[in-house]
């Protein structure tokens, strides 16, 4: 319904309801009581006349170009009078679902013919693309008799990145005593890399290959290239998208927590001048080839930003026969995952396979309830049932880890708070041996 009355309205009509009743034991009063009836009637007519055919208003959205999850950001919405007299209205965006905004709705004035800019904080609480729906504005009829309703302006996009600042903070400070945070000396040796570093003259013993035919025509000298050792190496990071990350750690999944170690990971990888690629399986299935630099993190960031789990198995195989195949040259490869007991027998071939031509950390993501159902005090027959049920989890866990380590592969099995830090460090150490 475009009108509804106001409290003004409904106001007067109790007024004259009660005058009905007067007019029953006073009958002189029924005359001023038809009157009135005329007069509101014919009010309430005009008034809902004029805000029926008046102009809409306008409104026009400014988003941020990204959020970060929980962060709040500002978003600007300019309110448009295209009427000929000031108008009175509130005004509440059509913000999303998953959102917290404190300050709206928005109520005042436009002056005649003006505009307003109305400026509010929202943080908004679910990853991925979202949309801002059209702005819902309660406008004031002249008579301030009724109210119309409309959604004016246009839906808005925008996308909700991970925010991993605060593990990043977190996780570089439980790293500062390490000497490799302030980054890794790298020390060039002659050797047979074709990585190219800079032009010099010939110098006797230089291969034909060596030289650099078009600047030695341009120097009139022989001009050789002089190479360096390769040093800039690979990794890659498996995601599992599949149904097992969806467990819930606190008040987000693991898989959220599995991103935002991997976003830190990512961050620090690149500073080293390492190059950083992302395979996701299980659900969520991409690839995005390495790429170096700090700058690249825009890329990593906009590549994992809307990734989502699904509600089925994940598939080893398949995913490391994709990795094979997109990644030939030798890199470290991380599968972050949550690894189940059960998991032995459906890990061992992708995993030796990968390992074939790969150093590999299988990166496993544990339960917190299970260590606190085995640190929980048994004081009755259910105490007893769930610390025996989390010991024989506990124990499948680490022979299914130890089984992987016999063969060769780095394992991390942290918690959600302990993950970040640990896979980081693992990565510290590891890199060398790519």
């Amino acid at each position: 319904m475009p009108l509804r009355p106001t409290k003004w309205l409904v106001r007067l009509l109790i007024l004259w309801t009660l005058l009905g009743l007067v007019v029953v034991f006073w009958e002189p009063a029924f005359g001023a009581w038809k009157l009135m009836a005329a007069i509101l009637g014919g009010l309430a007519l005009f008034d809902a006349l004029v805000a029926l055919t008046s102009k809409r208003p306008g409104a026009e959205r400014t988003l941020p170009g990204r959020f970060a999850v929980g962060v709040e950001g500002e978003v600007t919405v300019r309110l448009l009078n295209k009427s000929g007299r000031p108008i009175h209205l509130s005004m509440f965006d059509g913000v999303p679902e998953a959102s917290d905004c404190q300050l709206l709705p928005w109520t005042g004035w436009i002056k005649k013919s003006g505009y307003v800019d109305v400026t509010y904080p929202v943080a908004l609480n679910e990853r991925g693309e979202t949309t801002f729906d059209k702005v819902h504005v309660l406008e004031s009829s002249l008579l301030h008799l009724w109210a119309r309703n409309s959604q004016v302006g246009e839906e808005g996009a925008t996308k909700v990145y991970p925010n991993y600042q605060p593990v990043l903070r977190y996780a570089l400070l439980a790293m500062a005593h390490r000497q490799e945070q302030s980054g890794i000396v790298r020390k060039n040796r002659a050797g047979l890399s074709r990585d190219f570093h800079q032009l010099r003259d010939y110098q006797q013993g230089d291969s034909l290959a060596q030289i650099d035919w078009k600047a030695s025509s341009k120097r009139q000298t022989l001009i050789s290239r002089d190479f360096q050792e390769q040093r800039d190496q690979s990794v890659i990071l498996m995601l599992d998208c599949g149904r097992r990350m969806r467990t819930l750690e606190g008040e987000i999944s693991q898989f959220d927590h599995c991103l935002n170690s991997m976003l830190l990971l990512s961050y620090i990888a690149l500073r080293q001048g390492d190059h950083v690629g992302v395979l996701s399986f299980g659900g969520t299935d991409r690839w995005l080839p390495p790429v170096k630099g700090t700058h690249a993190m825009t890329t990593v960031l906009n590549h994992l930003y809307d990734y989502e789990t699904a509600p089925y198995p994940s598939d080893f195989s398949e995913a490391a026969e994709r990795l094979l195949s997109h990644q030939r040259r030798r890199a470290l490869i991380v599968i972050l995952t949550n690894l189940r007991g059960e998991d032995s027998s459906e890990l061992s071939e992708p995993l030796r396979r990968l390992r074939q031509k790969h150093p590999v950390v299988l990166a496993s993501l544990r339960e917190e309830g299970i260590g606190q159902m085995l640190n929980k005090e048994v004081e009755n027959f259910d105490d007893a049932l769930g610390y025996l049920g989390a010991e024989d989890y506990a124990a499948e866990r680490e022979v299914t880890l130890s089984r992987i380590r016999a063969e060769g592969i780095v394992t991390i099995d942290a918690t959600a708070q302990e993950f970040p830090v640990a896979l980081a460090n693992c990565y510290l150490d590891t890199r060398e041996t790519i």
